[in-house]
C-alpha cells in the first residue's frame, strides 16, 4: 500500500514536469525539406487531411479553439507553432507525442508535406526551402523513380524502382518497401514490408476481399522504410485491383429514416395507433365538455323554475 502510495505520488509530481518539457528534435530532423513547392493545390489537398485528422484537437487554425489537453495540442497559426521549421513540423506529426498519435503510418510523406503547406498559409512570412532534387545516399544524384502495375493473374501488385542519372537507370536493389492503399480514414497496410529484388522489383498480393469502387478502383501508395538511405520518396497510383462496391442506397429497403410506402410495418402499426389514441383522448375530452355544458344547461333552467 505504501509503495502504491509512492508511486501515485512520484507519477502526480512527474506529470507537470514531463508537460513542461520541450519537444527536441534531432538537428538532422530539422532541416528536412519538402521534394515540392507548396501552392493552392497542395493548400488544399493540406486542409482536406488536417480536417479529417488534426481539427477535432488542434481547431481551426486561427480560432484558437484547440482541446484543452496537457500538453496543448495548440493553434497551428500561433507564432509558437509557426517559428518551428518545415522538418520540425514533419518530425512532430510523423511521430507524435504523448496524446498526439504518430501519423506516419497512417499519412504518406506527401500527405504530411501537404498538412503543412496549409498550416504554413497562415504564416504571411514564411518563405518556403524546397529540396531541388530527391536524392539517395545509396545512389549518390540520381532519382529515384517508382512504377507501380497490378498482375491479375495472381493478384499481385508489382513495385519496379529504378535510381535515374544522365538518363540511364539502375535498378534499385535491396530496399525495404510497403505498400499502402487509401481509406475514407487513413491507409491501410497491405501484405508484408518487401525487399526489392535485384532486379529492382518487388511483389504484394492484394487481399480478395478488398474493397474498391463501382470500379473497383483503390488508390495506393508506396515508400520506402528507409528514407534516411533511399530518400523521402512516395508513389501514389490507382489501379483496378479490387473487388467492385456499388453502394446500397438507405431507402431501397423498410428503414426508419424511409417514406412511407417503405417504413417498417412495426413504425406504421405503432404511429397509426398512437395518432387514434392521441384522436380518441381528444374526443373523450370533447365529449366530456359536452355532457357538462348539458349538465350546467340544465342546472340552469332548474333555476329559472325556481
Amino acid at each position: 500500500m505504501r509503495s502504491l502510495l509512492l508511486g501515485i505520488v512520484t507519477f502526480l509530481v512527474m506529470v507537470p514536469d514531463m508537460a513542461g518539457q520541450e519537444w527536441i528534435v534531432p538537428d538532422d530532423k530539422k532541416r528536412k525539406l519538402s521534394t515540392f513547392p507548396f501552392d493552392e493545390e497542395t493548400k488544399k489537398a493540406g486542409e482536406k487531411i488536417y480536417t479529417v485528422n488534426c481539427v477535432s484537437c488542434h481547431g481551426t487554425p486561427g480560432k484558437g479553439n484547440f482541446l484543452n489537453l496537457v500538453p496543448s495540442p495548440g493553434d497551428p497559426a500561433t507564432e509558437k507553432i509557426q517559428r518551428n521549421t518545415d522538418g520540425e513540423i514533419f518530425f512532430k506529426v510523423s511521430n507524435g507525442r504523448g496524446q498526439m498519435p504518430s501519423f506516419k503510418n497512417s499519412l504518406s510523406t506527401n500527405e504530411i508535406w501537404h498538412v503543412i503547406s496549409f498550416v504554413r498559409s497562415f504564416n504571411s512570412s514564411y518563405k518556403q526551402l524546397v529540396m531541388p532534387i530527391i536524392t539517395s545516399s545509396a545512389y549518390p544524384g540520381a532519382v529515384i523513380k517508382m512504377v507501380l502495375a497490378y498482375n491479375q493473374a495472381d493478384s499481385t501488385i508489382v513495385l519496379k524502382a529504378d535510381a535515374v542519372k544522365d538518363n540511364s537507370g539502375v535498378p534499385v536493389a535491396g530496399a525495404e518497401v510497403k505498400l499502402l492503399v487509401h481509406r475514407t480514414f487513413g491507409l491501410l497496410q497491405i501484405d508484408d514490408i518487401k525487399t526489392t529484388g535485384i532486379d529492382g522489383k518487388a511483389y504484394f498480393k492484394v487481399p480478395g476481399s478488398l474493397p474498391g469502387d463501382t470500379l473497383g478502383n483503390i488508390t495506393v501508395s508506396v515508400r520506402f522504410i528507409n528514407e534516411e538511405i533511399f530518400g523521402p520518396i512516395s508513389k501514389d497510383t490507382i489501379l483496378t485491383a479490387a473487388l467492385i462496391t456499388r453502394p446500397v442506397s438507405l431507402v431501397a429497403e423498410r428503414a426508419m429514416w424511409n417514406n412511407v410506402r417503405k417504413a417498417p410495418v412495426w413504425i406504421l402499426l405503432t404511429y397509426s395507433l398512437g395518432l387514434l389514441t392521441a384522436l380518441g383522448f381528444i374526443g373523450l375530452v370533447l365529449m366530456k365538455i359536452r355532457d357538462i355544458f348539458i349538465i350546467g344547461e340544465a342546472v340552469s333552467k332548474g333555476s329559472d323554475r325556481n
